[in-house]
């Protein structure tokens, strides 16, 4: 099967990739490496001219003037150079509903053009979407990554998308996909709701990891408790940053001869995933029911991992053992649950076992790839 897949947020479709190749298909990926993230695709629209000096600095006083972003058209257009070679595949998935990150017009004419030269289109549901965004906007008291939004509307420039979601030029690329496409896929529990009720919603595929590319870890503890927090500053309320970094101020009052504590704030994602290998504890949102896939990496790895892990997420994995902290957006909850993980470190060493095998067993990547292979031929 030929198989190409658009965007990329957070490895998920780079380890798709990895895990389709190993069972035989021919994969080709195309993304903007997502910013800083910098992850590899086989053909890059990442914005390059207005990276440079100048243009970047013209760009900056255009968008605060204009709110209009030039990058987003040389990302355009350089995937329109790229439409030959994005032809004749089997199955097209889209890492969301604007996977290139265009204009809106411009965006909707190159998903138009794909949908013509291919033979069937999934979308996923990745991060933010129409329907997700609108069922939160619903649903105030739902743990999401609007909250802090809700909760102050002026919170800043983090929540300007927004807007743009909601916006009619965004709804029509809305519309044309679930009137075109062969289906919707969520990944993860925090995205389930919203598509439900869809009719081009297919279900939930996990997250894939491919744990062979982490190595094999084996939780130690000699001498203090490493917690390690990684900050994307672009992301900072939407994860929920401020609350761990709140929360470790006091941890770090209270048992400073116990605990080392590291905090790195965007970086690539190949320095990143490094960064971490030391510690025990892992601090990655607040503000989910499910883990996302930087979560699934250091649980991979067997540490002990602060994120979304709420009763939801322990009924539909049928989970008997504790795998992750559920962490919330309170900063005594999370100085509470820290401090009796450094008062009882052979938690640390349960929790971070457990983390591992379950991870193995349903985020596998080459399970995870049988279950898309399985999804793209039914629908």
């Amino acid at each position: 099967m030929r198989i190409l897949l658009i965007g990329e947020y957070s490895r998920l479709h780079n380890s798709l990739k990895e895990g389709l190749l190993e069972l035989g298909h021919e994969v080709v990926l195309v993304s903007n490496s997502d910013g800083f993230k910098n992850f590899p695709s086989d053909y890059s629209i990442d914005f390059i001219f207005f990276k440079t000096r100048i243009f970047n600095a013209l760009r900056q006083i255009i968008y605060r003037i204009f709110k209009f972003d030039f990058a987003k058209i040389e990302q355009g257009i350089r995937f329109y150079f790229l439409l030959n070679k994005l032809k004749n595949f089997d199955v097209v998935q889209f890492i969301n509903e604007t996977p290139i990150k265009a204009t809106k017009k411009f965006e909707l004419y190159l998903i138009k053009k794909i949908f013509s030269l291919n033979k069937k289109v999934y979308v996923l549901s990745s991060g933010i979407d129409y329907l997700t965004l609108k069922y939160d906007l619903e649903n105030k008291e739902k743990k999401s990554s609007i909250q802090p939004f809700i909760n102050n509307p002026k919170i800043g420039f983090e929540y300007d998308f927004i807007k743009e979601y909601l916006s009619k030029s965004h709804k029509k690329i809305h519309d044309y996909l679930i009137e075109n496409c062969n289906g919707i896929i969520a990944s993860d529990l925090d995205y389930l709701q919203a598509n439900l009720a869809c009719e081009k919603f297919v279900g939930l595929i996990a997250n894939p990891i491919n744990t062979e590319k982490l190595g094999d870890f084996e939780l130690k503890i000699t001498d203090k408790i490493n917690i390690f927090l990684g900050i994307n500053e672009w992301s900072y309320h939407q994860k929920g940053f401020v609350y761990f970094e709140e929360a470790l101020q006091i941890i770090q009052n209270k048992y400073p001869e116990k605990v080392s504590i590291q905090i790195v704030k965007s970086v690539p994602y190949y320095e990143y995933i490094n960064l971490y290998n030391n510690c025990h504890i892992f601090l990655d949102q607040s503000l989910s029911y499910d883990q996302g896939y930087n979560a699934l990496e250091a649980m991979a790895k067997g540490k002990v991992v602060f994120t979304g892990a709420e009763k939801e997420f322990y009924d539909f994995y049928k989970l008997t053992e504790k795998v992750a902290v559920n962490a919330k957006p309170d900063v005594k909850y999370l100085v509470d649950e820290l401090s009796f993980l450094i008062e009882n470190p052979s938690e640390i060493l349960k929790i971070g076992k457990s983390a591992k095998l379950f991870v193995k067993k349903e985020h596998d990547y080459l399970k995870i790839s049988r279950k898309y292979i399985d999804v793209w031929n039914k629908n």
